[in-house]
């Protein structure tokens, strides 16, 4: 089997390369580069205070739940472009992983053109982080746990389509709270769950038939954009100091949920 993925170069985006490669003949990975050092250096999330005490609690938790960027087995072929260069791709330029079987997204910026066009007729699969209806856009974790609704914190896993995280469900994926999890590690091991799930449907093939569900979009609590995330928000945030209790959770609707 081969797999092809687009997604980003920070620790999580690497562990998924690495857990397919694991059942995979050849993984093609085309990497939206940011800098590994969000928060110290102008990129994504602007350079700021507030910002670099935010992401240094992000890094630590991604570091404890994935472990550090570094190099990716050899059945790994990884093609490195700047972050916003997606879309200028050509298909010679990708030549080899176009002919997968199976075709992910995750973290990856917004798909357009030909590439988008070629994507949902391979009906590739987007990983969403965040519960979808329920959160979509930016962020979603982190909005779920500023909404006080840490049970709304997880992945979906839907068939990609032209809109904003709005493709047909497969099922949704949920982090089990464990003792001593800061807010962040939490959220982190949304990623972990959703990573596993999805790897676990591909190598059983069960992922080929599932049924799909369509979104509610009456449902709907939050669709975010990045700029909503700001220093003020993220100060308000970190202030908070926020303690989770698993006991208090109250899930909301889930589509064949994966805990973990």
């Amino acid at each position: 089997m081969k797999v092809t993925i687009f997604s980003s170069n920070q620790p999580r985006h690497l562990n998924l390369a690495r857990e397919f490669s694991e059942i995979s003949k050849e993984v093609f990975l085309i990497s939206e580069v940011n800098t590994v050092f969000p928060g110290q250096v102008d990129d994504h999330f602007k350079k700021s205070e507030v910002m670099q005490s935010y992401l240094m609690n992000v890094i630590s938790s991604e570091k404890m739940i994935f472990g550090d960027i570094g190099f990716l087995p050899g059945n790994v072929k990884t093609l490195s472009i700047k972050s916003g260069d997606l879309n200028r791709l050509n298909r010679s330029q990708l030549n080899d992983a176009l002919f997968s079987d199976v075709f992910i997204v995750f973290g990856a910026s917004y798909i357009k053109g030909w590439l988008i066009d070629f994507l949902v007729e391979r009906r590739a699969i987007n990983i969403h982080m965040g519960l979808s209806p329920y959160y979509r856009g930016s962020s979603c974790n982190f909005w779920a746990l500023y909404d006080n609704k840490p049970d709304y914190v997880g992945a979906t896993i839907h068939i990609l389509n032209k809109g904003l995280d709005s493709g047909d469900m497969l099922f949704h994926c949920v982090p089990k709270l464990q003792e001593g999890d800061t807010p962040f590690d939490f959220t982190m091991r949304s990623v972990l769950v959703a990573h596993q799930g999805l790897v676990s449907a591909v190598n059983n093939e069960t992922i080929f038939f599932l049924e799909t569900v369509k979104q509610d979009k009456s449902k709907e609590v939050r669709c975010t954009k990045n700029q909503e995330f700001t220093d003020d928000v993220a100060k308000d945030f970190l202030q908070r100091d926020m303690q989770l209790d698993a006991k208090l959770f109250s899930y909301p609707e889930l589509l064949k949920p994966i805990f973990g």
